[in-house]
């Protein structure tokens, strides 16, 4: 995927900008890693074996899935969207994986026709926002809705189970996501690994590819974007589908990690991913941030996690912390001026 970019005039202006998109990148991922810090080290020292290999490799495991399902968010973020159908396309992808599981269809073919189907919502999320972009947290919102429900619908025909799928998962699918899975002998869960080596091409390619670029353009000034002949509906359908796409692929994981299909699995993604991206400091109108912040946003989130359960604190406790921590640092990036303004 390719835009053609204009001639030097114009691209000299575009560049000139870059330096303040990478100030407010680099802020985010200082102030993440700043945060990340100091949390794993209260948490090393008030929590006995927090910092021990298990721990860690646990923290890690959580952290890739929610990071795949923040990847997407991240992407439509920066052109200034939101995506909130992500925990049910997650919810229905994993129940409909189990389904397939307990058919006659090679598990391989069975994963493609679930990552497929969450790159078709996406697309589906993307052209209807794209034309009624005034409406569009509440339409990815209504699709997530419509698309869990008909998931719930066909997994539900001729069984007494709604919402839950049982289904024997192979080996080597489970190996991948769970636990105890490993890497070359290492009691490494693969998945971890997968979402390392997913993270660094991204990052690499929205910041050294020119359709990569088109993605802040079209975010930080949509008028200057279509000067530089930067076609808005083709970046902005594309956020959308890969939202779709690792949203699907977090459903397919999850069912690794747990073994069996539940539509409930994607509820607690509602708000997480969305939390992981501000806490990474990535600007939900759009612009500013990137991958590489939201992944100090979603360990920070983890770490937090962990360390609030090893203090013993019940969910609204933890859930009143994560609000506190939101509070600031959406205030402390709402400081600097949104880069449309700069312009």
């Amino acid at each position: 995927m390719d835009w053609p970019f204009p001639t030097a005039d114009t691209g000299a202006h575009a560049m000139s900008r870059r330096p303040k998109r990478l100030r407010a990148e680099h802020r985010g991922l200082v102030l993440g890693s700043l945060l990340l810090v100091a949390l794993f080290t209260a948490a090393s020292i008030l929590v006995e074996g927090f910092a021990s290999a298990n721990n860690i490799r646990s923290i890690l495991l959580l952290a890739a899935f929610l990071g795949l399902a923040a990847l997407g968010q991240t992407m439509v973020a920066t052109v200034g969207g939101l995506d909130l159908s992500i925990p049910f396309v997650i919810g229905a992808s994993n129940i409909l994986l189990a389904y397939l599981f307990g058919t006659s269809l090679p598990a391989p073919l069975a994963i493609l026709c679930i990552l497929a189907m969450g790159a078709l919502i996406g697309v589906l999320n993307g052209v209807m926002s794209y034309r009624i972009q005034g409406q569009a947290l509440i339409l990815t919102l209504g699709v997530g809705f419509a698309v869990v429900g008909g998931a719930q619908i066909f997994t539900s025909l001729g069984s007494q189970f709604s919402g839950t799928v049982f289904s024997q998962v192979p080996g080597w699918f489970s190996n991948i996501a769970s636990i105890s899975g490993t890497t070359f002998g290492l009691k490494l869960p693969p998945v971890i690994l997968i979402w390392a080596a997913i993270a660094a091409s991204l990052i690499f390619w929205i910041n050294r590819t020119r359709a990569g670029r088109a993605i802040y353009a079209i975010g930080g000034n949509r008028t200057a974007a279509a000067r530089l002949r930067i076609s808005e509906f083709r970046v902005w359908v594309s956020t959308y589908t890969i939202s779709g796409l690792t949203a699907a692929a977090t459903g397919c994981l999850l069912l690794g990690f747990s073994g069996g299909g539940f539509v409930g699995v994607g509820d607690p993604y509602l708000f997480t991913t969305v939390a992981a991206v501000v806490v990474g400091g990535t600007s939900l109108l759009g612009g500013t941030g990137g991958y590489g912040a939201t992944v100090i946003g979603v360990l920070v989130l983890q770490v937090l996690t962990s360390f609030l359960v090893g203090m013993g604190l019940d969910y609204a406790a933890q859930q009143t912390v994560f609000g506190l921590l939101i509070l600031p640092m959406v205030a402390l990036y709402a400081r600097a001026p949104h880069i449309r303004y700069q312009i």
